[in-house]
């Protein structure tokens, strides 16, 4: 796969932003995590490029936050996102080129990128717990992943597609 330098800057930058976006939403109270701010670059990415620099990107973010900034803890937090954000970017990637090229496929898209991305970290968290010898029930995964996230589930599907279709005119990135 031949990957330009268009891609690789789109991709750099996104990484960027994973790293920096946390250190604003950080400070809200109750809401400032569960916006879910390094997802909204990664989904970005996906939407943007290909599979393999989105898997990239979201393997990288969070482990490159926990060795810079010392969040999220790589265990089990950070590792089960590192699993969540690659398959966020990839699933984001290939279902934006399986769907017909218009503003409702991408909510579509955008819509099971979250869930293939949540459905990914609860069973790395349930492989995680089992290892650990914790619990993870379906309470814990459904409120992990919908209830306690439901302000970033908010601000994605808000947000996502209009930067992505935004983005796309403005680098005129082809369907």
């Amino acid at each position: 796969m031949k990957i330009r330098v268009r891609e690789l800057t789109i991709a750099a930058s996104c990484l960027a932003l994973c790293l920096f976006l946390p250190s604003l939403t950080g400070h809200i109270p109750q809401y400032g995590r569960a916006i879910s701010p390094m997802h909204i670059p990664v989904l970005i990415l996906g939407f943007l490029t290909g599979w393999p620099l989105a898997l990239l990107v979201g393997l990288l973010a969070p482990l490159l936050s926990f060795f810079l900034f010392g969040m999220p803890s790589l265990l089990p937090t950070g590792l089960a996102m590192m699993f969540e954000l690659a398959a966020y970017g990839v699933a984001a990637s290939l279902l934006r080129r399986a769907f017909p090229k218009n503003i409702g496929f991408l909510y579509a898209s955008l819509a099971l990128s979250m869930l293939i991305g949540r459905a990914v970290w609860g069973i790395v968290s349930l492989v995680i717990a089992g290892i650990a010898g914790t619990e993870f029930t379906w309470a814990v995964f459904f409120a992990s992943a919908f209830v306690k996230t439901l302000p970033g589930i908010v601000v994605h599907i808000a947000i996502v597609p209009p930067i992505v279709a935004g983005l796309r005119r403005a680098l005129r990135i082809a369907d």
